[in-house]
């Protein structure tokens, strides 16, 4: 069985994240997507409602399963027998940084492999830091995300 990682902050999740996960699971046997405390970075929702909301936005993906971690991701994905990290590119401008995380999961632990899924051009321009200032600004942000995210960020910034 390959069972593969999707980690990262996904805070919040957009549409470009969701279009990379689909087609991971579309190769893997298992797509584990994995909240990920990142300790560079100010969250701007919980870990719990990250959680709660991917799993809103992938409820009908059936090889799909959400969980969170505090820690190195490829301790993670060795305590889990993942045979790949997926990681999602954007732009050429993330393929630098995406790069030297895959050379130094690669280092950590070699037999745990690094695949990159480029999102489909629609959504090169979502970032999780874009929806979030739209948010913020009380402004539409239901193209970038899917609904479940959508609802529940209206609802806390629009209602509020």
């Amino acid at each position: 069985m390959k069972t593969a990682i999707y980690p990262g902050s996904f805070d919040p999740i957009t549409k470009g994240h969701l279009d990379v996960l689909k087609r991971a699971a579309d190769i893997f046997d298992k797509v584990i997507v994995v909240v990920s405390v990142n300790v560079n970075k100010k969250s701007f929702l919980s870990i719990e409602d990250r959680v709660m909301l991917i799993k809103e936005s992938c409820k009908d993906i059936q090889n799909v399963e959400v969980d969170s971690y505090n820690g190195l991701t490829i301790e993670y994905a060795k305590k889990r027998e993942a045979n790949v990290l997926i990681r999602g590119l954007r732009a050429v401008s993330d393929f630098e940084y995406e790069m030297q995380l895959s050379q130094a999961n690669s280092a950590l632990c070699s037999e745990i492999h690094t695949v990159f899924l480029i999102t489909k051009p629609k959504y090169n321009f979502i970032s999780s830091g874009t929806v979030r200032e739209i948010a913020v600004m009380k402004g539409d942000i239901s193209k970038f995300v899917p609904p479940p995210v959508a609802e529940f960020l209206e609802n806390k910034y629009m209602k509020g």
